[in-house]
């Protein structure tokens, strides 16, 4: 008999697996989503602050990506074909190439289908890194975060993720973890440690075969680079003859302001992974662009079942059209994240010690204590906001709203989370008194 009714809600705790996570965050069963809002089964509205941790970019259900899907699957177009040529295929090529590529300089990269989430494009960043070097070493950052099978999982920081490999730490090696930028605070310039650390024979640095790093650390707390950083990340790369990987799942796509986040700091990475809001509505699709000289992999050397989603590339191609033939989006998103700074100022000023988080429309503000950002997200959302947190100790309260969030609607949700933090604050203080 199927399930039916989404109020069971014991269903979930009677037979899916202790490792849920959101739902615990969030418990309600949710039956209906559409733009910047998600409905539940008793018929209460949330404003989405966390749009699939940035894999929802333009909204649920968006009405052209999920007419041009429904038109592709309604004439039996083709829905699982491995690696094989298709013309939803070929149309998504094409327009990446046109709409994304070419005007970014960069139509000197071939694009590989990885399996479909942003772990699979990690591990074959890695994988081609350490082919085409002959070295084994990778070069990470602190608070990175990379992914949760055991290759990315080696170049992610956060122990908790680390020890769910059940290791010990063993398995999870040939890397070599190095400070983020402000990894020691503002007035530590970690890039001086980092050149001492490769240049010194003695450091215990092995040769790397590939630099890998976030523009914006999601999960890490919301700590962006500079410009000059990436700039000088890359640098290094090419003195110490590494190749250079710019993880861009969740911080690219547009989060940012432009479409990659690398693109203000003007470098040209060797390898960029690609994943969440890649498709355009929520649907698998992940992707490494390489550089033309390296694409010196033999066929199926790295293989995978589900390599390219046709659905995604219908659904894809159609959020390139639609979003990127012009700077309109960029415009928006940089009008928007001005907005979200102003609002997220407001909560600074209510919680002593606080700071402000990330760029574009991926900010938030580090309230000191997971316990307090896990008040503030539970308060927001008793209140109709959906809102996670982020961080080593899940200290920053993250806003990932969908980029197409109406003005009105986006100004609503940040009103909310200001009460919740309101709300919190007091509540500490009375707490502490």
């Amino acid at each position: 008999m199927p399930f039916t009714d989404p109020n069971q809600e014991d269903i979930f705790k009677r037979r899916e697996s202790q490792v849920r996570s959101y739902c615990r965050s969030f418990d309600t069963v949710f039956v209906k989503a559409q733009g910047s809002e998600m409905t539940d089964a008793d018929g209460k509205t949330y404003i989405d602050f966390l749009a699939g941790c940035s894999t929802l970019n333009y909204g649920h259900n968006d009405p052209d990506m999920k007419a041009a899907l429904i038109e592709h699957i309604s004439r039996d177009g083709v829905a699982h074909g491995l690696d094989m040529f298709t013309d939803a295929k070929a149309e998504w090529l094409g327009a990446f190439e046109e709409i994304i590529l070419k005007p970014r300089g960069m139509d000197n990269y071939k694009i590989m289908m990885t399996g479909p989430t942003g772990t699979n494009s990690v591990e074959a960043a890695m994988k081609l890194a350490r082919k085409i070097t002959g070295r084994n070493n990778i070069i990470a950052f602190t608070n990175g975060f990379h992914g949760m099978t055991m290759g990315a999982l080696s170049l992610t920081g956060n122990a908790a993720k680390r020890g769910g490999a059940g290791t010990n730490g063993g398995g999870l090696g040939g890397v070599t973890h190095l400070p983020y930028e402000g990894a020691f605070g503002d007035d530590v310039d970690t890039l001086e440690q980092i050149e001492m650390m490769l240049n010194n024979p003695s450091s215990g640095v092995d040769a790397p075969a590939a630099f890998i790093f976030e523009p914006i650390q999601g999960e890490g707390g919301l700590n962006a680079a500079s410009n000059e950083w990436m700039q000088a990340i890359a640098r290094l790369a090419k003195e110490h003859g590494a190749l250079l990987i710019v993880d861009d799942i969740q911080s690219g796509c547009g989060r940012s302001g432009t479409y990659f986040a690398f693109e203000e700091a003007g470098i040209k990475p060797d390898l960029v992974t690609q994943a969440k809001s890649l498709s355009g509505m929520g649907l698998p699709f992940a992707a490494l662009l390489i550089k033309e000289e390296h694409d010196v992999w033999n066929p199926a050397e790295h293989n995978g079942t589900f390599r390219g989603n046709n659905h995604a590339f219908v659904t894809s191609r159609v959020a390139f059209e639609k979003f990127w033939k012009d700077d309109k989006l960029s415009k928006d998103v940089k009008e928007k994240a001005d907005i979200l700074t102003a609002a997220l100022k407001e909560i600074v000023d209510l919680i002593p010690g606080s700071r402000l988080k990330g760029r574009g429309m991926m900010q938030g503000v580090d309230v000191g204590t997971g316990d307090l950002a896990a008040d503030i997200c539970s308060r927001a959302f008793e209140k109709g906001l959906i809102i996670e947190t982020s961080g080593a100790d899940d200290e920053v309260v993250k806003i990932l709203a969908p980029l197409t969030t109406p003005v009105e609607t986006f100004r609503k949700g940040l009103d909310i989370l200001i009460e919740a933090a309101r709300e919190a604050a007091a509540n500490t203080k009375i707490a502490a008194e």
